[in-house]
């Protein structure tokens, strides 16, 4: 597939567009409902899905997509899905791929919220958990084998890599890390006497997309003392999806400073309780929102906090997307690309190190883990069924 045949992809031979946007929703839903493990793990589902699976692209491209939403503030894993939609069936397909992605692990949150007002608490999970996060290790650690064979051709962009790792693991923000890194590709191509096209196209990805949206929320969501309502709840969740980059670590510390500190819509315990149900549910973690409105405004709050927090990403996409043909064909913006790439694959391994410190603890996980990659390298199962697998395995050993 040709990095420069354009946004729009037909589907393949033979198959209606009706047909192929049933595939993506039947895939994203699925992926939606079983999807544990965070952002890191949600990619390497998806390009076990569209790369190995179903040949929808190429890893080139596949990374091309994550580096891209990577730029871009909103849930990265859920902007990649949107991406893949309209990939695979142009615009019916972003619009597909993304709510079938968000609407079954919103349904799932809604649920946890209703019992958190139904009884006073969440449901116990870390049984379920105790299986799964193995197996995610697993799941990770060979999409970064595949993905990194296609991104990290050379010894400069593994260099770049391990130094973007560094740089991680030593606490520099993940944006820095990325634009750093695709800084270093362009002057290391400038150097190099290659010839120079226009200025770094990839660079109109990143901030500069969250101005205006992000500017008309704020000034309408953010001042101090704003009465609860659905109106309110909205514009403040399209502010936090329009700006926010990083982990569920940086969305509590957003959440915290204005529902808890400034609005008082909510205490702090029922904050924590909202992202840890976001952290521990499959899908993005941004239907912590989900949780957040159906404890403020019941079913009806619920819609509208999902809503707010996930139309921005569908937005920055339908931006950024047609911009992506266009990097590649440009040999400065290609290079930066490149190089976000590249730091894209260092990011998602330091995360998935400290899921493996936190997941891998006694010789049942251990051998969880070992399992899993073996039959996704040498068999080439699912990954469905070996996360379904480790969380019976899980919930059986706490009974045991």
């Amino acid at each position: 597939m040709s990095k420069d045949s354009g946004i729009e992809r037909a589907p393949t031979s033979g198959e209606t567009p009706g047909a192929a946007l049933w595939e993506l929703a039947r895939l994203f839903f699925r992926l939606g409902a079983t999807a544990f493990g965070g952002p890191a793990a949600h990619v390497a589902m998806m390009e076990d899905e569209v790369v190995r699976r179903r040949g929808w692209m190429t890893r080139e491209d596949f990374l091309d997509l994550y580096g891209a939403t990577n730029l871009i503030p909103g849930p990265s894993s859920t902007e990649l899905a949107i991406h893949i939609g309209h990939r695979r069936a142009g615009w019916a397909g972003l619009l597909v791929a993304g709510g079938c992605f968000i609407v079954p692990a919103a349904l799932i949150t809604l649920g946890f919220a209703w019992a958190y007002v139904r009884f006073g608490a969440v449901p116990e999970m870390s049984a379920l958990l105790y299986g799964v996060k193995p197996v995610i290790i697993a799941v990770v650690a060979q999409a970064l084998w595949g993905l990194g064979r296609a991104g990290l051709r050379s010894r400069r962009s593994l260099g770049l890599a391990a130094l973007c790792a560094g740089a991680s693991l030593f606490g520099i923000h993940e944006l820095a890390v990325l634009a750093g890194a695709g800084v270093l590709a362009v002057s290391h191509r400038l150097a190099a006497g290659r010839p120079a096209g226009p200025p770094p196209g990839a660079a109109a990805v990143a901030v500069p997309l969250a101005v205006p949206l992000a500017s008309g929320a704020a000034a309408t969501a953010a001042a101090v003392g704003v009465p609860f309502g659905l109106l309110p709840l909205f514009l403040f969740f399209v502010k936090v999806g329009s700006v926010l980059f990083g982990s569920g670590y940086v969305l509590l510390a957003f959440l915290r400073a204005d529902l808890v500190e400034r609005y008082r819509w909510m205490t702090e315990a029922q904050l924590l309780d909202a992202v840890a149900v976001g952290q521990v549910t499959p899908g993005p973690v941004f239907t912590a929102a989900t949780f957040i409105g159906y404890l403020l405004g019941r079913v009806p709050g619920a819609l509208v906090a999902t809503a707010g927090i996930f139309v921005p990403a569908f937005f920055f996409v339908a931006l950024s997307g047609p911009l992506i043909p266009r990097v590649r064909r440009s040999p400065v913006a290609s290079a930066f690309l490149d190089g976000v790439n590249a730091a894209s694959l260092a990011l998602m391994a330091v995360v998935s190190f400290h899921l493996a410190r936190a997941a891998v603890v006694d010789w049942l996980t251990g051998a969880l883990a070992i399992a899993a990659a073996l039959l996704l390298i040498r068999y080439r199962v699912s990954s469905l069924w070996l996360i379904l697998a480790g969380a019976v395995i899980g919930v059986a050993s706490v009974h045991v």
